[in-house]
């Protein structure tokens, strides 16, 4: 079973509210997570994965209170990953090329995913509400211009203008210039 971002964050969100079985089924759904992501790092190093795997579990409980629920939880988990891996390296006298750093700072496209969604829902919380929703309904969930107007309740043309004024508005504030 895939576990989603939503539903780590809500494990950990609950277990910092003292849910012991949600902190428990955190934990456990982070074991296959992270041997996967060490046994790409570290393959034929069984030994070394699981004491890495234990130290991250560790770290994620014993530093849980320093988690901002704003932000999403894989990159809070494996950003300790990440640290405890160079640990480990540095512990060995090990260095990596810089070919394979990026394969030691990306976890399975998990973490990428997660910020890319609360990245996209930052800046589409800098446009007028009714462009953010145009734009979410066409571009990100993949509705027609007719499926999006009839859920908003407005007529098509105005949807187009919306996507259009927003996506114009969005580009303005990446690049630096006015909407």
């Amino acid at each position: 079973m895939r576990v989603t971002e939503q539903q780590l964050w809500n494990w950990m969100v609950a277990g910092l509210g003292g849910d012991a079985l949600a902190h428990r089924q955190l934990l456990a759904a982070l074991l296959p997570m992270l041997r996967a992501f060490f046994r790409k790092r570290l393959p034929g190093q069984g030994d070394d994965i699981e004491d890495l795997v234990q130290e991250v579990l560790i770290a994620v409980h014993t530093r849980r209170v320093t988690y901002d629920p704003n932000r999403p939880f894989s990159g809070w988990m494996f950003g300790i990953a990440r640290y405890k891996l160079a640990d480990h390296f540095r512990a060995r006298g090990r260095h990596v090329t810089i070919e394979g750093l990026e394969d030691i700072l990306v976890a399975e496209g998990f973490e990428e995913a997660a910020i890319a969604r609360a990245d996209v829902g930052r800046l589409l919380g800098l446009i007028p509400a009714k462009q953010a929703a145009a734009i979410r309904a066409t571009r990100i969930e993949g509705l027609s211009t007719a499926e999006a107007a009839q859920a908003q309740g407005i007529g098509e043309s105005d949807v187009k203008v919306s996507v259009h004024r927003g996506l114009k508005a969005l580009t303005a504030r990446i690049t630096g210039g006015r909407p």
